[in-house]
């Protein structure tokens, strides 16, 4: 196989994305617990959301993605050298994920495989990484994967939390090229709010959160550091064509164009139909929204997500 050479650029070739086929509305949630289709609407901006079934697993779901995004890239597994899987819901320590998807994608070429945690902050952590082994020559074609199942850490029986957590996956496809379409990732983390996003044994394994602390801090912080992904990229804020933040609350997504200044950016809102799916939230809602209405190719796209740790990550990346 040949290698890139040192520090090259990375291109996006294709988005992809799979979600269960079972729909869960909020009326379903207002039989199992004390809710109501309007206190959900009203907190978190959730309608429905996708549940998956025994079968559909971490890494099935993480293959359904890889299909449809090499399919949409016009690229068979065979040309990928880099599989990064970002999931805090594997229930398998090991093998990895990502080791079983290369395996069930059928992938011939020794590819190296990683899986990352950093929750929900996942999949912009793992692009970077991606964008990283490109420059540095390691790859040349990665498929970086977000994928989750929730519902496997779901107590459903604490209204606050199981009104929000979603199942599915969403993939990029990121190749070497002469140019670069990826911006440098920032990423950081909060270490004194490291519990406020949580799935821990102490809890039975089962995700909780200190919703208002985790709220108040995107109000106050999300703002300026989306600002200085943007600054990172070396563009201005009206240049942005398209936010797609981790799709946790409608109430933290919809107020972030205006409060950076990015007036002409589409703003993904996924979250209402497809609920919070981690680290697949991104790239899944990215792809549903490139299926609907596509962005024009070179648009630049603004990604960015937070979650347990509290860790965050962001970059911008420009569409095929």
């Amino acid at each position: 196989m040949e290698y890139a050479p040192l520090m090259t650029g990375t291109r996006l070739v294709a988005v992809g994305h799979f979600q269960p086929e079972r729909v869960v509305p909020n009326s379903e949630l207002e039989t199992m617990v004390e809710t109501s289709d309007e206190w959900i609407q009203r907190r978190v901006g959730i309608k429905e959301r996708r549940w998956a079934g025994p079968e559909e697993t971490v890494d099935l779901m993480a293959v359904k993605a890889a299909h449809d995004t090499l399919a949409k890239g016009g690229m068979t597994a065979d040309q990928v050298d880099l599989v990064i899987v970002a999931t805090c819901s594997a229930v398998d320590r090991s093998p990895n994920m990502a080791a079983r998807v290369a395996a069930q994608l059928g992938i011939p070429t020794s590819p190296a495989t990683i899986d990352i945690n950093t929750a929900c902050s996942g999949f912009p952590h793992a692009v970077a990484l991606a964008q990283h082994a490109i420059a540095a020559g390691a790859s040349t074609t990665a498929l970086v994967i977000g994928s989750e199942k929730l519902t496997d850490y779901t107590d459903f029986t604490d209204r606050t939390t199981c009104v929000l957590t979603a199942d599915g996956a969403g993939a990029f496809l990121l190749t070497a090229d002469p140019d670069e379409h990826v911006s440098p990732v920032l990423w950081g983390c909060v270490p004194e709010m490291g519990d406020a996003v949580r799935i821990e044994k102490a809890d039975d394994d089962k995700f909780a959160q200190n919703g208002r602390a985790v709220y108040r801090w995107t109000t106050f912080e999300l703002p300026r550091i989306a600002r200085e992904v943007i600054d990172r990229a070396k563009i201005a804020p009206e240049d942005v064509a398209a936010i797609v933040l981790h799709q946790a609350n409608l109430r933290i997504i919809e107020p972030l164009a205006s409060k950076i200044g990015a007036i002409n950016a589409r703003v993904a809102t996924d979250v209402t139909f497809s609920g919070n799916t981690s680290a697949a939230s991104i790239p899944l809602a990215l792809s549903k929204m490139q299926e609907e209405d596509p962005l024009p190719s070179g648009a630049p796209v603004l990604l960015f997500a937070f979650g347990g740790g509290l860790a965050y990550a962001g970059q911008v990346v420009k569409m095929p």
